[in-house]
């Protein structure tokens, strides 16, 4: 599990990095309307939401109440896999070096339960 915290802190901090870097230096509205004007740009940010999304059914499956789902949903499509380095480190963090707890998040406690039974 150390792995998993190392590279998704060095994810958090590689795009803080970028990112700040992105607002000091560039024009989003200029830049963004270049990049989208061309074909791969658009490729780019399709395959973008389309992890982003991905990544979040998996936000939506493990965590217990829909606000905290809402609210990291809304900065993953916002700031993207920041947000997703963010939370990968969050949940690796809070695992107890637990994979299941860790991939599962609200459902282990059910999945253990119904092994019990």
């Amino acid at each position: 599990m150390k792995w998993v915290k190392w590279i998704s802190a060095v994810g958090v901090l590689a795009m803080a990095g970028i990112i700040l870097y992105a607002f000091i230096i560039g024009n989003f509205s200029a830049e963004g309307n270049i990049l989208l004007a061309m074909p791969w740009g658009k490729v780019s940010m399709v395959d973008l939401y389309v992890g982003f999304t991905l990544f979040s059914l998996w936000i939506g499956f493990r965590e217990k109440y829909w606000l905290s789902t809402l609210i990291w949903v809304f900065f993953m499509m916002t700031l993207g896999f920041f947000t997703g380095a963010l939370y990968v480190f969050v949940t690796a963090s809070t695992s107890d070096g637990n994979w299941g707890r860790f991939f599962l998040g609200k459902r282990y406690a059910d999945l253990i339960k119904s092994e019990g039974s």
